[in-house]
């Protein structure tokens, strides 16, 4: 993948943050999906952004996108794929964590016109949840395209449904809703911007059939997490970017895929 410059792209202003939150509930929406709702000053954050949470016993943080935040309260989703996400899956209610927010550049709403669709594939479900309940609360008209693998992956359909919000679900084996991928379902829609999060096989190929312009949020393994280390760096026509601290959203008008 190379990126070029895009002008018009409106960067979200990155507030660091370095805070104490603790552990209010925890609860299962899959076999190994999890939703953590975390106590502490959710100041700056914005959609889009990632928190990256310190886990004792583990030398690197872990980056988790924020699925929804309201005042002194977070909402993080993650799958368990590793023995960091493992470690976290057991942990309980009242357990503090040292977390670090306002990472990353977000999504910026100005640009949606009127009835935007927002596609999510698997873990890229949860930071289109904040973004669908700003912009209905904006008075836009919004589609929301969820793909899974199978039924058994399925989340968060009811929350988008309660916002307001038009939802589709895909899934690749026709277990449940449109069967295929979120670009086949996004073939039949009518929109005037979109919105994606997903692994990078499914940006590429929203990014080959959606017919406006949009914005990506792109999955990377990260160091720090706030653009010290260049871990997480891709090359660009100016030099390097960091997913981690110049993303993870880009527009698509910026975005070479090889």
């Amino acid at each position: 993948m190379r990126i070029v410059s895009a002008p018009n792209l409106k960067k979200g202003v990155t507030t660091l943050k370095q805070t104490i939150f603790t552990i209010k509930e925890q609860k299962k929406l899959t076999s190994n999906v999890y939703e953590m709702t975390l106590l502490g000053d959710t100041d700056g954050i914005a959609c889009g952004q990632f928190v990256n949470i310190k886990l004792d016993g583990f030398f690197l943080r872990r980056p988790i996108s924020v699925c929804d935040c309201k005042e002194g309260e977070l909402t993080i989703i993650y799958k368990v794929i590793g023995t960091g996400t493992e470690y976290m899956a057991g942990l309980e209610n009242g357990k503090e964590l040292d977390i670090l927010t306002g990472l990353g550049n977000g999504y910026s709403l100005s640009e949606s016109g009127d009835c935007p669709v927002l596609l999510g594939g698997g873990v890229g479900v949860p930071p289109m949840y904040m973004l669908a309940k700003e912009l209905v609360a904006a008075g836009k008209k919004v589609s929301v395209i969820l793909g899974f693998n199978t039924k058994d992956e399925v989340f968060y359909e009811k929350e988008f449904k309660a916002l307001g919000a038009s939802v589709t679900v895909t899934t690749v084996d026709g277990s449940y809703g449109v069967k295929g991928f979120v670009t086949d379902a996004l073939k039949n829609m009518d929109y005037t911007y979109t919105y994606c999060c997903g692994p990078e096989p499914m940006l590429k190929a929203v990014y080959n059939t959606s017919v406006t312009s949009g914005q990506y949020s792109f999955e990377e393994r990260m160091g720090c997490g706030f653009g010290a280390c260049m871990g997480c760096s891709c090359k660009t026509l100016y030099g390097n970017k960091r997913i981690c601290k110049d993303g993870p959203v880009l527009v698509k008008e910026e975005i070479i895929f090889n």
